[in-house]
């Protein structure tokens, strides 16, 4: 999943930034020439900009990742039935929030005279419209700038759980791996060679992480990422075909999960929902913006099909072994070993485009007050010291499952269900909302609001039990020897 931001190189600090750095702006620049409200014209006249289909990709692109490899510990979580239902209804949800999103962006661009707005920016001048927030409008930015950063960053420690746990699973199935692909749903074929902890990979990957993140300019990574997105497709499709080809009967599996575990789906889901942040950025950059709704009502539409199929047939496959990421319950044999090896290839290259968005909200405020012969390294410092901060917490929470629902339920669950809603109500109050669209966005607020709390509660505390039983296990261990 990508997200994008809004920075200030000339203000006083990032977080009131009016530009809008993404994975978009450095993989597919803006048109070279006229300034942007020229440029505004133009688009509209369908003259520069992306296409229709370039649009849909880049869509699917950024709502794609590792959240849906999450999918089938997730709809275990929540049931059988419940799992897929509740999916399709955050999908709505999500898309209707992406939709409000857009919708306010362009109400309060022709009430500015201005070309576009980023996430941050609609936020701000949608506070202006209410008196007694008006003096408290660049907190709307700020606030939502920063939940950008913290997502963002919160995708850049799955990253590095998600290498460290299928990198580990390979080289300790290295000398059991066959060309038979017939195994248990436990992928316990054979007894494996015993490996280091995972957080010791976590820590043989932050070198390679670094260098990567030095990269002076993304578009360098353009051709990469080509082959990340390539490799990650041919991936999902050996993945589906496995969980399909190897569904258990009979089906034996709760309908209905436990209650407890319910915000730990919600959180994993909205984690992988969350990919309002490329909308703005993608509908300013489109040949022919007026098509957007429907670019986003197609991509959305199988973003949604694809998390519900890989959650339900990954549940139906694996069952009550199915691990925080679909790839770990692949078999030890050449081929899905080599998926896994594929995927993480695409995880690697896609941590620095996701890294693109907090270095470039962060690091230009504090170059602007540096000497110009240090900016380079003080550059490099920052981007050392960002990418070593997401390896530490990654280190401090090294559980996949856990790591997902608690960045989906901390800050997904606002940029995705509760500012949106929120959006509409202060940038159309001048206007007047009808009570039933202003009780309709309180509730999706709500729903988020209450998610937010119960899923943080929840992945929290099982996060606390998980490694105090790690802890005596270890214990007890010591004890023997």
């Amino acid at each position: 999943m990508m997200t994008s931001s809004d920075v200030d190189i000339q203000g006083e600090a990032a977080l009131f930034s009016d530009q809008n750095p993404s994975e978009m702006d450095a993989l597919c620049p803006s048109p070279p020439g006229p300034s942007r409200p020229q440029r505004h014209y133009e688009r509209i006249s369908g003259q520069t900009g992306t296409s229709f289909c370039q649009t849909l990709i880049h869509l699917l692109k950024g709502n794609i990742g590792t959240g849906l490899l999450g999918l089938p510990l997730a709809v275990k979580n929540a049931g059988l039935v419940l799992g897929p239902v509740s999916l399709l209804c955050m999908g709505i949800i999500a898309v209707h929030c992406m939709r409000l999103l857009v919708t306010c962006s362009h109400h309060l661009s022709e009430k500015l005279n201005r070309p576009s707005l980023t996430y941050g920016e609609a936020m701000q001048y949608g506070m202006e419209n209410v008196s007694w927030l008006r003096r408290h409008s660049l907190w709307g930015k700020r606030t939502v700038n920063l939940f950008l950063i913290i997502t963002q960053l919160g995708f850049c420690c799955v990253y590095f759980v998600f290498l460290s746990d299928n990198i580990k699973q390979v080289v300790e199935a290295a000398n059991a791996t066959t060309f038979s692909c017939s195994v248990t749903h436990t992928n316990q074929t054979q007894v494996l060679v015993p490996s280091f902890d995972s957080r010791l990979y976590m820590l043989f990957f932050l070198p390679a992480f670094v260098l990567l993140v030095f990269t002076p300019n993304l578009k360098y990574l353009a051709p990469l990422s080509l082959v990340a997105n390539l490799v990650m497709t041919a991936s999902l499709v050996l993945i589906y075909f496995y969980s399909l080809t190897n569904i258990p009967y009979p089906i034996n599996l709760p309908k209905v999960g436990r209650a407890k575990d319910y915000p730990l789906f919600f959180g994993t889901a909205i984690f992988a929902f969350e990919g309002i942040g490329v909308v703005l950025p993608l509908e300013n950059k489109m040949q022919r913006p007026q098509s957007f709704t429907v670019v986003l009502y197609v991509g959305m539409g199988i973003v949604t099909f694809l998390y519900i199929s890989l959650g339900t047939i990954g549940y139906l496959c694996f069952g009550e072994h199915v691990g925080g990421s679909v790839t770990l319950n692949l078999p030890n044999c050449w081929t899905y070993q080599a998926v896994k090896l594929l995927y993480c290839f695409g995880i690697f290259i896609t941590f620095a485009l996701q890294f693109y968005v907090p270095a470039e909200i962060l690091i230009p405020s504090v170059l602007a007050r540096v000497p110009e012969r240090w900016e380079t390294a003080v550059d490099l410092l920052l981007r050392t010291v960002l990418v070593i901060f997401t390896c530490a917490l990654a280190i401090l929470i090294p559980e996949l499952d856990l790591v997902i629902s608690l960045v989906g339920s901390v800050s997904s669950s606002f940029l995705a269900l509760i500012f949106p809603p929120l959006l509409q109500i202060v940038a159309f109050h001048s206007e007047g909302l009808s009570p039933l669209v202003t009780a309709k966005n309180i509730a999706i607020s709500l729903v988020g609001l209450v998610g937010f709390i119960t899923g943080t509660y929840i992945a929290i505390e099982q996060i606390i039990a998980r490694n105090a039983l790690k802890h005596e296990g270890t214990l007890s261990s010591f004890m023997v020897q």
